[in-house]
């Protein structure tokens, strides 16, 4: 089937408000660490060109000269520009989650499929594609099993966000009825935002690589018997029945995807919210993760998400995966960098993009910023 019939397809199941989302797509001070100079080098640090020296010269003492940039009145004049041509890989096949990310964020772009996350990373470091959309974590089902070990490494930068609602159908072959179905197939992530379905039928349960791929093998397989959890798309693609429709745990089901390039692009420091990602190893030393937090805290920078993770199999190595609100180029979270990396020994940052617009919707009340007395605001 042709791209333009899968798009014609999810176009036709979005409207009946059953496979994807509408296009959400549409954007147009505390002491720093500087004044020490006995600290210890940084082993590690990876970061963008444009504040690369705040990282590396960390004895450097002469005053920055970043500027704390309020948002713009209108975000829209400032509309941060995606490519408009060209191919961006993801994992899964035509009428999977990630493909309908896909079409929402990169129209113009030919949707390339990947049977591993692995293989759509490849795909953009080879050049065979020029980005790559990859899904990082769930409301329900949490982060993405591999992906903060895969970025790192892989020396891609992520340039854009995107949040998508995800909603599951139970398909299954022409004529058959609930009690025929004794197994049921999906992504893993697919199988645990389903469980409370899958729990009250006493359901058996079988991983597919993805979820468009279950619906597929179910239509090859010809067996009633087996059922699969997929977007409505999936359906009407390999010719399946929807015998019960959003059967998610939760309504209010999210996922968050990340655009990677090869490139680092970033907003101007003027062109409203962002959200800059990072990974980090603290020193062995007690506190040292306190320590290398405090900087965030002190100059008032939102952290929205820390991880942490085990290197090499071990549980000696940890490295934390962080978000926070705000461009490096300001003079808040540049300070807060730069004492992260006296405490580090190795941080690189991820990329900087603009923030998506459903993060207004998920933004803490302005009445609580009486909790947070130096905010700079």
């Amino acid at each position: 089937m042709s791209c333009a019939s899968v798009v014609a397809l999810l176009t036709c199941a979005s409207a009946r408000g059953r496979a994807t989302s509408t296009t959400l797509w549409r954007r147009a001070k505390g002491p720093s660490p500087s004044d020490n100079k006995s600290r210890p080098p940084v082993d590690d640090v990876v970061a963008p060109s444009a504040y690369r020296s705040v990282l590396v010269d960390t004895d450097s003492t002469q005053p920055s000269d970043r500027t704390d940039a309020e948002p713009p009145a209108n975000p829209a004049s400032s509309a941060y520009a995606l490519p408009t041509s060209g191919r961006v890989a993801y994992q899964g096949e035509p009428g999977a989650n990630s493909f309908a990310a896909c079409l929402e964020v990169l129209p113009g772009m030919e949707p390339v499929g990947c049977q591993t996350f692995e293989d759509a990373f490849a795909a953009v470091q080879g050049g065979d594609a020029d980005l790559a959309m990859i899904p990082v974590e769930n409301s329900i089902a949490g982060r993405v099993a591999d992906i903060h070990h895969l970025l790192p490494e892989s020396g891609l930068h992520i340039i854009a966000e995107h949040f998508m609602p995800i909603h599951f159908q139970l398909m299954v072959l022409p004529g058959t009825t609930l009690a025929d179905v004794r197994r049921v197939r999906s992504h893993i992530h697919a199988l645990g935002q389903c469980r409370r379905i899958i729990r009250d039928n006493g359901w058996a349960t079988s991983v597919a690589d993805d979820t468009a791929g279950a619906a597929r093998e179910v239509a090859e397989a010809g067996d009633r018997g087996v059922a699969a959890f997929a977007p409505a798309a999936a359906a009407e693609l390999y010719g399946l029945e929807i015998l019960a429709h959003d059967v998610e745990d939760e309504h209010y089901n999210m996922t968050r995807f990340l655009v990677l390039s090869r490139s680092s692009v970033e907003p101007p420091v003027d062109g409203g919210p962002a959200i800059t990602s990072f990974c980090f190893r603290v020193r062995n030393v007690p506190a040292a993760l306190y320590k290398a937090m405090g900087g965030f805290a002190t100059n008032g920078v939102n952290l929205t998400k820390l991880e942490s993770y085990q290197l090499g199999g071990t549980f000696f190595a940890t490295q934390f995966y962080a978000d926070v609100e705000g461009h490096p180029a300001q003079t808040s979270l540049g300070l807060a960098l730069e004492e992260l990396a006296f405490f580090s020994v190795q941080l690189r940052i991820l990329g900087t993009y603009p923030a998506h617009p459903f993060r207004s919707q998920i933004a803490e009340p302005a009445s609580n910023a009486l909790l947070r007395p130096n905010s700079v605001h």
